[in-house]
């Protein structure tokens, strides 16, 4: 059973944006060539353009079953020691100059919130994964679901 589940789909915007960049790039590298060469050049970046954007927006967070997926990774609800929604800037330092190398860290470019999930020391299987950073659109519900469903599971509330 799914408590929370969200698909970090890519903006419009950046399918719109794809498009002048398809058009540019392939009008300066057929410059010059016979007729076949500028659709098969244009053809091939759009596709691989559109490919691309499909594979980046393909990223899924989900909360069900005492554990938290996101992508390949499981997180167990239990070894969470703290919940924190961050805003934007917060996010981009933890993402950035104040990131642990050692974090997990799942999100996209174009999500600027994240949910930061402290985990217990003892917890990873090597015990040096100190925290998770989870990029999405809603953080506050993400959040919410990730404590109720702890609760609900026994376990303490975190801070």
């Amino acid at each position: 059973m799914r408590d929370y589940s969200e698909r970090l789909y890519v903006p419009v915007a950046w399918w719109l944006l794809a498009v002048p960049i398809v058009l540019v790039l392939g009008g300066t590298l057929y410059a010059g060539l016979p007729w076949p060469w500028p659709i098969v050049i244009i053809g091939g970046l759009a596709v691989g353009s559109a490919a691309l954007l499909i594979a980046f927006g393909r990223g899924t967070v989900e909360v069900g079953d005492g554990v938290l997926r996101t992508g390949d990774d499981v997180l167990p609800l239990a070894v969470i020691s703290e919940v924190a929604v961050l805003d934007e800037r917060q996010t981009a330092r933890l993402r950035g100059p104040r990131a642990d190398p050692a974090a997990r860290l799942y999100s996209r470019p174009y999500l600027k919130e994240s949910v930061y999930l402290a985990v217990e020391p003892t917890a990873s299987a090597d015990g040096r994964v100190p925290y998770w950073l989870i990029g999405s659109r809603h953080p506050t519900e993400l959040a919410a679901v990730l404590e109720r469903c702890r609760i609900r599971g026994g376990h303490e509330p975190v801070a």
